[in-house]
């Protein structure tokens, strides 16, 4: 796994507490506690990341652990490997085979999600 050309990389031995915003594309795949607000990027919590944040972002892809709130104006792809223990909401969402999610599921317009965020 590695990040798409352009990101921004949170490697694996990283551990980050508090408030991260941006505009441009995120790879994490380290421990984050706070919240990650990137409403025009897409981050991608890599598989080795343990997220406990809500995230406010344009689209993600989830290969790790993410403990809290999704908001996303795009759209949210649970692979294989992602657990989810929160609430979605988007205005599309993917999920693969043997992803796991806990928590609500709400699937709204753009500027529905935009709101939410």
């Amino acid at each position: 796994m590695t990040p798409a050309e352009g990101s921004t990389l949170i490697g694996k031995s990283v551990s980050i507490r508090g408030e991260l915003t941006g505009s441009e594309d995120l790879f994490l795949d380290g421990k984050f506690d706070g919240t990650v607000t990137l409403t025009g990027s897409r981050l991608t919590v890599g598989p080795n990341a343990h997220v406990t944040a809500d995230l406010h972002v344009r689209d993600i892809i989830i290969f790790g652990l993410v403990e809290g709130n999704i908001h996303a104006t795009g759209r949210i792809e649970l692979r294989q490997s992602a657990i989810v223990n929160g609430d979605l909401f988007a205005g599309r969402l993917s999920i693969e085979e043997s992803a796991t999610v806990r928590g609500r599921v709400e699937l709204v317009s753009n500027a529905g999600a935009a709101a939410n965020a």
